[in-house]
């Protein structure tokens, strides 16, 4: 089971264009699907390279 769950608010190591570093989790699978809370765009990532730029869950 992942520690991650739909709707965690995760932030990255590296922060987005935009300039924000928190992400909702949208969807969990072999894919992780991002949503930016900065601008609301939306990102697929493999779970390996989704779990590389993950630093820890938000609150």
């Amino acid at each position: 089971m992942s520690e991650y769950q739909v709707g965690d608010v995760v932030e990255t190591k590296k922060q987005h264009p935009c300039g924000s570093k928190k992400w909702e989790i949208t969807r969990i699978g072999v894919d992780f699907k991002l949503k930016c809370l900065g601008c609301g765009h939306v990102v697929m990532l493999e779970r390996e390279k989704a779990m590389k730029i993950i630093r820890k869950l938000s609150t």
